[in-house]
């Protein structure tokens, strides 16, 4: 029975109340009466019917009769459900869950869907399922998974704008939509796939466990919905869950707890087999490729690469020809950057509101990157136009001019430090510091190479200066020697790349075996054709220019062009390289169902 229907039902007996004291009255004095009239002690009908004029109408006493209702009409049927005090110190609010009582229904998913107004494909709360046992014997188990609002929430750390807060009283973590500029950082930080990013209104939205329902003492809409009271909100205590994700007690298959040390409890009363594992387990897809991060990642590090290399290779050039490559190689690697960090904007939600990303300094990778390129693309300018205008001009000293060279490079490697670590803290495996470091590392030097390569051919053979007349001197003293460093790098990145193909071997479906089966499933093509790239120019051309360099003196035109196809080669293998590293990463998740 319903909250209105109660109320509606006092309302109706008030009034049958009301009808059945005047039909009394009524029946005492007879409605005609042929003897004279005789005052009367009590009220005349007229009186009476004043009277109930200034009563309250029937609307009026229903609103009045569901102010009063101290709590939700159906509270009794879920009033065992909720907590009936706030957590203390030491303690919050946490989802409860009866795997024994769950029968998948997904009853949960769809009051969660309509009560907080979800799009058609939005969801906040999914059902999964886990199989396993024998033949004889099979076991099927429906998990129904949402927020875990953690103890340490990775989106809550990894978010640029502290578009997340985590309430110090119920522990419940709130992402706060005006806040967020949609960076989508924090759905690659959750290793439960929570956040939601909603492409429409350009920001993540999640779970917040119905916190202004629970605030005025009523369920949230999965808990009230589930049929077998599955679901259930319970205070718990945050040093118990600590201990817990010691001995790895959350979910079969799941994510490890240690990471963000969820809070939900999924309870059962039976022994799993050894070999339950998610419905979903062996299906593998292509993730999210996010070109304007592969654009980004890529173009940043070929930017400070080619600063880093030109500052190396000035130490061994004549001040004739440092000051004819200069101005063109520190501007050419500036545009580089420029294009990266505007491409970066293009991954934003909304945004109008990128300035909001140094707000989480303290705490977000994202921001710590942000914060280094661009005072990496401050200093790249300075740069830029004081070998532009004259070190007289614009920078006092030659001294100052050379550290701000090397400050330049100093925070392009911070800048891609961060970049790193902006992957590592997902604790992907694929995205690994190792992993990551080796990737970004070699494709900063293998692209600053080739960048410095090719900038000093174009100078020496197309520039007014007189260095321009010893072309063939230039490329006979550096060009077998960049050649050889072209040829280094671009054998020890394919090599890396290829080693990550040997989890297919291994018996065992890891982490790394998904990767691998995407790159080689899926992902083939992108795979062949990346390898093609890197083959042709990083050790194909490096390896014909090496041989006509050190054999006779060659047309520098021809060399000019020969090296711009090497460059163009070089970037697009590393830009396929990167699309496999985002779109092969295996992405970790809670149990899912079957997939066609």
């Amino acid at each position: 029975m319903t909250r209105d229907t109660t109320i509606i039902e006092c309302v109706a007996d008030t009034s049958v109340a009301k009808f059945v004291d005047v039909a009394s009255a009524s029946a005492a004095s007879p409605p005609f009466d042929c003897a004279p009239s005789k005052p009367s002690s009590g009220p005349t009908l007229l009186e009476r019917l004043l009277a109930d004029q200034q009563e309250l109408t029937a609307i009026e006493q229903f609103s009045q009769c569901y102010n009063e209702q101290s709590s939700p009409a159906q509270s009794r049927y879920y009033s065992s459900l909720i907590p009936a005090t706030a957590p203390g110190p030491g303690q919050q609010y946490a989802f409860d869950v009866d795997l024994d009582s769950c029968s998948g229904c997904k009853a949960c998913v769809t009051a969660c869907h309509s009560l907080n107004g979800l799009d058609e494909t939005e969801t906040w709360r999914d059902v999964g399922l886990l199989v396993g046992g024998t033949s004889t014997n099979p076991i099927m188990q429906h998990v129904t998974t949402a927020c875990h609002h953690c103890l340490e929430p990775g989106c809550m750390t990894a978010c640029p704008v502290d578009a997340y807060e985590k309430d110090p009283i119920t522990g419940i973590v709130k992402h706060l939509d005006d806040q967020c500029f949609g960076c989508q950082y924090c759905t690659l930080a959750c290793p439960y796939d929570v956040p939601k990013y909603h492409k429409q209104k350009g920001i993540v939205r999640k779970c917040d466990m119905c916190s202004d329902r629970l605030a005025v003492g009523e369920a949230p809409a999965c808990v009230q919905a589930c049929p077998h009271e599955a679901i259930a909100i319970r205070i718990i205590n945050r040093e118990q869950v600590i201990e817990d994700s010691e001995a790895d007690r959350f979910l079969t298959a799941a994510p490890e707890p240690h990471i963000t040390l969820p809070t939900t409890t999924y309870r059962t009363k039976r022994v799993f087999p050894r070999n339950l594992l998610p419905a979903d387990y062996y299906s593998m897809s292509a993730q999210h490729p996010h070109w304007p991060l592969i654009i980004m990642l890529v173009l940043t590090q070929l930017s400070v690469g080619a600063f880093i290399s030109g500052l190396v290779l000035e130490q061994f050039l004549d001040k004739t020809l440092i000051a004819a490559m200069r101005p063109v190689h520190s501007t050419s690697a500036l545009i580089f950057g420029l294009l990266a960090l505007a491409s970066s904007t293009l991954h934003l939600g909304r945004p109008q509101y990128a300035w909001r990303a140094v707000i989480g300094l303290r705490h977000s990778w994202l921001s710590r990157e942000i914060v280094a390129f661009g005072v990496f693309a401050i200093l790249a300018m300075l740069d830029a136009a004081g070998n532009w205008f004259g070190s007289d001009q614009i920078i006092q000293s030659q001294l100052i001019q050379s550290w701000l060279g090397w400050g330049v490079a100093v925070s392009g490697l911070v800048g891609v430090f961060c970049s790193v670590m902006i992957y590592a803290f997902t604790r992907r495996e694929f995205w690994s510091f190792t992993q990551s470091s080796i990737r970004f590392g070699l494709t900063t030097c293998l692209l600053g190479v080739a960048a410095v390569w090719l900038t000093l051919l174009i100078v020496s053979t197309f520039g007014d200066s007189v260095a321009s007349a010893n072309v063939s001197g230039i490329i006979a003293a550096y060009g077998r020697n960049i050649c050889q460093l072209l040829l280094l790098f671009t054998g020890l990145k394919l090599l890396f790349e290829a080693n990550l193909l040997r989890p297919l071997m291994s018996r065992q479906i890891s982490s790394m075996k998904r990767s691998a089966l995407l790159m080689t499933g899926s992902l083939a093509s992108v795979t062949i054709a990346r390898f093609a790239c890197g083959v042709l120019g990083g050790l194909a051309m490096p390896a014909l220019l090496l041989r006509a360099t050190s054999e006779s003196p060659q047309d520098p035109v021809f060399l000019v062009i020969v090296t711009s196809m090497l460059f163009a080669a070089c970037l697009a293998g590393e830009l396929l390289e990167r699309y496999l590293f985002f779109a092969a990463v295996a992405s970790p998740r809670m149990p899912g169902s079957l997939r066609s």
